[in-house]
């Protein structure tokens, strides 16, 4: 994800499980249903998994639970170090989309919730690629993120953000990198992928991408 985000994530490591259990209105909306959300990736998981944006690790516990072997790759300290408190057991490595130790495991599925729209359309075209040299063929991409249909759509949220006076939710959607999902299935289709969307609330769509 783009390092320059960093301090962005930093900030997030110490009211993130506040925000994604409804206890910031300004977010409310975008983590609505996130124990649902969270189910629904690990559902869609099979065998060893790779997950990008560990965050405070709520995923990775999940996905452990379900007994899957996971590698974990986070690019903030601050939140590999309030993950692997919570979970003394989870392996998080320092790492992002784009950069990342070498795997000494075969993977099947690459996971991540709310962190693919920190890269750019090329960055993400780029990670799309680097996926489908790591996955076998039916290898999976599961993620769970913001995305948009339209340009009209995005805006509408963002007027109505700025009418509730939600600044920071403001700040986040004119700064971050937000995918029309047009986009994303042409990046996926480009790279090998046949993917699918499920919305799961007004902000975030479960995206499926199978390689081929």
């Amino acid at each position: 994800m783009g390092r320059e985000f960093i301090d962005l994530f930093d900030k997030w490591a110490t009211s993130y499980d506040a925000a994604v259990t409804g206890h910031d209105p300004q977010y409310r909306d975008v983590f609505e249903n996130y124990d649902t959300i969270l189910s629904e990736v690990v559902s869609n998981s099979e065998g060893n998994v790779l997950e990008f944006g560990v965050g405070t690790g709520n995923l990775s516990k999940k996905l452990l639970d379900a007994d899957h072997h996971v590698i974990g790759i986070e690019p903030s300290k601050a939140m590999r170090e309030a993950a692997s408190a919570k979970y003394p057991d989870l392996t998080v490595l320092d790492g992002d989309f784009l950069s990342f130790p070498k795997l000494d495991i075969p993977i099947f599925t690459i996971v991540s919730t709310y962190a693919f729209h920190h890269l750019t359309d090329d960055e993400k075209g780029k990670a799309i690629k680097a996926f489908n040299e790591i996955l076998p063929v039916n290898g999976k991409v599961v993620f769970a993120d913001t995305v948009f249909e339209s340009e009209e759509t995005k805006q509408e949220i963002i007027d109505q953000a700025k009418d509730n006076g939600y600044n920071d939710l403001v700040y986040d959607l004119t700064t971050e990198y937000y995918p029309m999902k047009n986009t994303l299935q042409s990046l996926f289709k480009q790279n090998g992928f046949y993917v699918t969307f499920k919305q799961m609330n007004k902000f975030a769509w479960l995206i499926v991408a199978e390689k081929q």
